[in-house]
């Protein structure tokens, strides 16, 4: 009928969704996107054909109107092609249990440490686990202080030290700069 007639039949220009898309585990954004893009190639092949007679699947002739159509067409199939490729292949989300041991490590100290940042005023004769983990990143920055988790002059020189090394304002106060600095 179309050849005939030539109306526009939707059922042959319509584009199909290829049958080897997962549409279950997509990701709703790239899912959404897609199917705008999808929606828009219909729509532009629908309006092309109505508004302008021309058929930017199978154009007949060469001109500077139906060129741009059919290049806005490719471009709009091109984006549909773009949300294919990353329905089939999505990328992996990182998470938490993905971190390597030491970067997960460092986010636990860093957590520790800002959690409670009025009690991690260290004092001569403290003893906790951040100060052990701070004795920790101490020794692995160079340093030789006794693993124990116990504050006492040995690890205050040892943290003066470091500051002093770094450029930092040297006090002997573990503080959030002198952390991070800690955990590079």
């Amino acid at each position: 009928m179309y050849s005939k007639y030539k109306r526009f039949s939707l059922t042959e220009y319509e584009y199909k969704t290829p049958e080897d898309l997962d549409m279950s585990t997509a990701d709703k954004e790239v899912l959404f996107d897609y199917y705008q893009a999808v929606q828009a190639v219909n729509g532009y092949v629908i309006t092309q054909w109505s508004a302008n007679g021309i058929d930017v699947r199978n154009p007949k002739n060469d001109k500077a109107s139906t060129t741009a159509a059919v290049i806005e067409y490719r471009d709009k199939l091109a984006i549909v092609a773009y949300y294919e490729a990353k329905l089939r292949y999505p990328k992996k989300k990182e998470h938490p249990d993905t971190l390597s041991a030491q970067a997960f490590k460092k986010q636990l100290i860093r957590k520790e440490f800002y959690a409670n940042l009025s009690s991690n005023q260290l004092n001569l004769g403290d003893q906790n686990a951040l100060i052990y983990e701070v004795q920790r990143l101490l020794n692995a920055k160079g340093d030789s202080v006794e693993l124990d988790g116990l504050f006492r002059a040995e690890t205050f020189n040892a943290i003066m030290a470091f500051e002093k090394k770094n450029g930092l304002f040297v006090d002997g106060k573990l503080d959030a700069i002198t952390l991070e600095y800690l955990l590079k």
